[in-house]
């Protein structure tokens, strides 16, 4: 097994977590800046309708599509220490490159608790995305940090770490996903199923 046993524990035991928002999204509010967004992109259609504004100074709202993530790195920063701090809030953002160098870590979720599976993702990558103060912003990252935001940005897509593992490792949890889409399944953390 790849995984740390401490981000193991540390998935297992997340507590009082929105179980919209995955295990590693805890830094910033997501409703405040879901708020703060709505309010922003009202004023700006005011202003591009009044010939205020362009289209494309019109885009960092995303032309009313919200698409966030919010990456906290400090709940594993006892297992990688240079994540100590680390937080990033990415506001519609846009994946300009990807390594071509791979790396295959076992990877975890809130959405399907108890299942851990090997992922392959690249090694690094380079985001353009507008900050929760709506500042835009290109950043590269790597390590556990880029293992992060992909795994986030998977989110994002519609896609969980089980869409995207081997077929053959797909199949072998496949009870277990049912399982939990059924609701037969316990979490450590508050959780609802509908």
């Amino acid at each position: 097994s790849n995984a740390h046993p401490a981000y193991k524990e540390k998935v297992l035991k997340a507590k009082d977590i929105d179980t919209t928002v995955s295990a590693s999204v805890v830094g910033h509010s997501v409703r405040a800046i879901k708020n703060k967004l709505s309010t922003a992109y009202a004023a700006a259609e005011k202003d591009f309708l009044a010939g205020k504004i362009t289209e494309e100074e019109i885009e960092v709202l995303g032309a009313g599509a919200l698409r966030n993530a919010v990456v906290d790195g400090d709940v594993m920063a006892d297992v990688f220490p240079y994540l100590k701090g680390f937080k990033r809030t990415f506001i519609n953002p846009v994946v300009v490159s990807l390594s071509d160098s791979m790396c295959e870590y076992e990877e975890g979720c809130l959405s399907v608790p108890g299942i851990y599976a090997s992922v392959r993702r690249p090694e690094s990558i380079e985001v353009e995305y507008y900050d929760e103060t709506f500042t835009k912003k290109t950043e590269s990252f790597d390590k556990f940090a880029c293992r992060m935001i992909e795994h986030e940005f998977s989110h994002l897509d519609g896609e969980l770490f089980t869409d995207i593992v081997a077929p053959i490792r797909r199949k072998m949890i496949g009870k277990k996903l049912l399982n939990i889409a059924q609701g037969k399944i316990r979490t450590s953390y508050k959780s609802k199923i509908k």
